[in-house]
Parts: C-alpha cells; structure tokens; sequence
C-alpha cells in the first residue's frame, strides 16, 4: 500500500511529509501492523527484555510526540531528540533533501526541537509503552556545551531508559571536536560526576561520526572503555561519501544518511567491535531497511540496528518486516537466539 502512495507523498517537500507522518500517527492513523514476536528476536537491552532487536533512530520523533504509536509499528525500542537545553528553530529552509535514485538523504536540520523544557513535561505526562532513549546536545550559540549536556542530562536522566550524548552531527558547527580526546575525556567525566550527584542508573550512550579514521576510532574506544561507557551508537550522518551518488541533490550541504552509510557503517562498526567487544553495546546504523541490511550489522558486532531513512522509503511496516526476514535468516543460519550472532563475522 506505501508503494501506492508515496509517489503521492513524495510530491511535497521532505519536511512537509515528515510532518503529515507526525500528524497521522498523533491520530493513530497509520494501521498497527501485527508485532512480530519470537524467542529467537528477544534480547536484553537496558536491563529490560525487547522483543525486537529494531530500533528507530534519533531525528524522526525529535519532540517526543509520537513514540508509543512507533511501537505500535512494531519497533522494539524508540529514540527521540536530538534536544537542546532551549528552543531552536535550526538552519534555514530547505533544509532536508531526498536523493530518490541513492535511497538517501541529506539533512542539515540543525537540532530544531522545542527545548528541554517543554519535552520533558511532555514526556512526564505520556507513560512510555516500551524502551526509549533520549538524544540530547548543546544549543548552536552555547558559551558552554558541556554544560548544555549536563542540563539536559539533569532533565532527562529519570525519564530515559538511555540517554544518548550526540557528539557527531555534522550540523552543528565543530560539534565533532568531542571526538578528540581531551574534549571526549572532559565531556564524559562531567556528564558521569552528574550522574553520581543524581544517583542516577540510566546508561550513557555516545553517537559517533562515521567519518572517522583508524586513529580517531582507537582514541574512541579507548576513552570508552576506560569512561565505561554502556552503548555506541554508530553512526551518524556523514559529510563525505558523496561521489557515488546519482542524485543532483547531493550537492547539497548536510549529512548523508540512508542506502550510501550501509558499507560505510558496516565497515566502522567492525572496527569498533574488535577493539570493544561486548565490553560496549553497539547499536548500528546507517542503510538498514531490511533483514540482511540488518543481520550484516549484527554479525558485525551490532547488538540492535537503527532506521530512519529506510523508513522514508519502505513506509511505515519496514519494522515488523525486518524482524520477520531476521527470523527466516536466523533460523536458516542455524541460531537459537539474536545473541548469539553478534559479532561472529570475526
């Protein structure tokens, strides 16, 4: 039925469209698509059991107003923001740019969200249905970015079953020098002295560029482990990985995500996992819309996967058909259980 309709829906700008979808699922408009579920997709993820390994990224629902109906699209857990400490409008429009031919787009939104405040009351009133992480960064004219994560992080701490620190997007301006280590270093230290004022148990996960070299991942994984950090979300946009792609579009200034991230994501990934291991969770991102785009992250190292961009293009059932194929490949392979795949491509 979405392959009907989205020539229809691909007439109006990206962001109109995303806004329609926010609306319709606000109403419940989209119909509930039958949650697949099976032992053999049921993993451990935030102390809680999930019954899909299935995820939507940060950057869909970025004011928290829709995520128990995106369970009910049979995502196994939900991410929200990224938010900022106060309410931003973004980058001017247009803004957002599909690239049709490539299965992709560019985006270089900006963090526009509605601040912490409103959020989190909103997020307070509406009980979550499931696992939900929460995507925080700093305001564009932050004096003190730091300090940004620290408010949010005090905001969010006790309505997130994860909080993720977005060190990584190419939108905001030298955002990614958190990648170096002393700013890495500093930013984490911070964020877990709050974390022990809190008393607070909610885990820490950290997304990162995909436009890191070999270095840059050592350096990562280092501070990491030694921060004990609980989850890697890899990855982000990119600001590279251009000249494949067929679409004018890609001219365009922003961050690349969709089908171009797959083999790029597939590849850092790996990199990460040999230097981590199951010290650190690992939800992968970039090009999945289907079981194999799924299960190629997985025996990569990739405990969960995120979407957003598969979304734009397979529509709204792209989760529960994921989990469907991952439980033809995984039984095919001979797995008993989603565990015990991650990571045996090494």
């Amino acid at each position: 039925m979405f392959n009907f309709f989205r020539p229809f829906i691909f007439k109006f700008s990206p962001e109109i469209a995303h806004s329609l979808a926010i609306k319709a699922l606000k109403l419940n408009n989209f119909p509930i698509n039958k949650i697949i579920k099976s032992e053999i997709l049921e993993t451990n993820f935030c102390g809680k059991k999930i019954s899909s390994p299935v995820g939507i990224a940060a950057g869909f629902d970025k004011n928290a107003e829709v995520y128990n109906p995106l369970f009910n699209l049979g995502f196994g857990f939900v991410e929200v923001g990224t938010i900022t400490p106060k309410p931003q409008y973004g980058n001017p429009k247009p803004r957002v740019f599909r690239l049709e031919e490539d299965e992709a787009l560019i985006n270089r939104l900006g963090f526009n969200n509605s601040g912490s405040e409103e959020i989190s009351s909103r997020i307070f009133k509406e009980n979550k249905k499931g696992i939900l992480g929460i995507n925080i960064g700093p305001n564009k004219d932050s004096e003190n970015r730091i300090e940004d994560y620290i408010n949010c992080f005090k905001k969010f701490h006790s309505l997130a079953d994860y909080i993720t620190i977005n060190i990584s997007s190419p939108n905001t301006e030298n955002l990614r020098d958190f990648h170096n280590q002393d700013e890495l270093n500093s930013l984490i230290k911070e964020l877990k002295n709050e974390k022990v004022k809190l008393t607070s148990k909610v885990p820490i996960a950290v997304k990162v560029s995909p436009d890191l070299n070999d270095q840059q991942i050592e350096v990562v994984s280092n501070i990491l482990l030694d921060q004990e950090i609980e989850i890697i979300i890899i990855s982000n946009t990119s600001d590279k990985n251009r000249d494949k792609l067929n679409n004018i579009n890609k001219l365009e200034k922003g961050g690349l995500s969709g089908k171009p991230l797959y083999q790029v994501s597939n590849n850092i990934i790996s990199k990460f996992y040999k230097l981590v291991g199951n010290q650190i969770k690992i939800i992968g991102v970039g090009g999945v819309d289907s079981g194999k785009s799924a299960f190629e992250k997985i025996i990569r190292g990739a405990s969960l996967v995120q979407l957003y961009t598969g979304m734009v293009y397979k529509g709204p059932g792209i989760a529960s058909s994921i989990s469907s194929e991952l439980i033809d490949i995984l039984k095919n392979k001979g797995f008993k259980n989603i565990s015990e795949a991650v990571g045996t491509k090494y």
